[in-house]
């Protein structure tokens, strides 16, 4: 007999001679372990049991309505009171005053005051606003305008304001229904533009523009742009149709504080049309104006 033979032999004696418990065991994948009279067949492990998670009378699985074990927010014994219940932002009402233009007015051989502003009540959507401009010559009020309107979000950008326009100087007072437009156009460009309609078919059309340019961390340059037109000759007023008064010109603030600015600037003052009809003899056609005020809000 060869070597290889006894080798042989001697391997297929040890593997005789192995337990039978042993050779059952699971030694690859798709191998189960044996059945034995002690213990339960045991499950394959290559065909498990599937369950509808879907099912909530399933036994063994949770109703996912009721992980709070019956508690609300609104009620029970973990509810907030209402006066301590988190309000955002939008949900608040806020007031405030914001002053755009209070500011001395050197005229070509005048001086006055002007001012403009406003203040509001309400939240980020709806708003009452009482609207304030005022242009005064040597203490007396040549123009002035008050409106009392409703203002709301009609976009992310854009407001529609509804209400009632007074105008008022020295020549005569008219009352008008006004509609118009607040927003911010591309290019942070600053747009309020209104349209009054008042008695008799006359109306009046006013653009405001302005921009802000940062020429550093607290030194604002403001250009702006203010237009006035009217659809009718209005004598008393002083006004004739179609365009009327252009304003031009431009302010540079440093905001010591973002709530408290002073500025100085400079403003050129151009009428148009029928207008120059109905203004008093010595009154320029176009006038420069250079001014020095504070903006300011709280």
């Amino acid at each position: 007999m060869n070597h290889t033979t006894t080798y042989w032999l001697a391997t297929a004696a040890v593997l005789l001679s192995l337990s039978p418990a042993v050779l059952a065991q699971d030694h690859g994948h798709g191998h189960q372990p044996a059945e034995t009279a002690d213990t339960p067949m045991a499950m394959p492990m290559t065909h498990e049991r599937h369950v509808d998670m879907s099912d909530a009378s399933e036994p063994g699985l949770r109703d996912p309505h009721a992980y709070a074990n019956g508690y609300e927010r609104s009620s029970g014994p973990y509810a907030l009171a209402s006066q301590t219940q988190m309000q955002l932002a939008d949900e608040q009402t806020f007031a405030g005053l914001w002053m755009d233009r209070f500011e001395f007015v050197d005229h070509d051989v005048t001086q006055g005051i002007e001012l403009e502003g406003f203040a509001w009540f309400g939240n980020s959507y709806r708003q009452w606003i009482v609207q304030l401009q005022v242009e005064t010559v040597e203490d007396d009020v040549e123009e002035g305008e008050l409106d009392i309107l409703y203002s709301r979000a009609i976009s992310p950008f854009w407001n529609l304001r509804l209400g009632m326009h007074h105008s008022f100087g020295e020549n005569t007072d008219r009352d008008w229904a006004t509609i118009g437009i607040k927003g911010l156009a591309p290019y942070w460009i600053e747009v309020d533009s209104s349209l009054h309609i008042g008695d008799n078919g006359q109306a009046a059309f006013d653009l405001e523009m302005e921009y802000e340019m940062l020429l550093g961390q607290r030194l604002v340059l403001q250009p702006r742009l203010d237009i006035a037109a009217f659809a009718k000759n209005d004598a008393e007023l002083g006004r004739g149709s179609g365009l009327s008064t252009i304003k031009a010109g431009a302010r540079l603030r440093y905001e010591f504080d973002r709530q408290f600015a002073p500025y100085l600037g400079v403003e050129r003052v151009s009428r148009f049309g029928k207008t120059l009809d109905f203004m008093l003899p010595g009154t320029r056609k176009t006038e420069t104006h250079w001014v020095a005020g504070l903006r300011f809000w709280f």
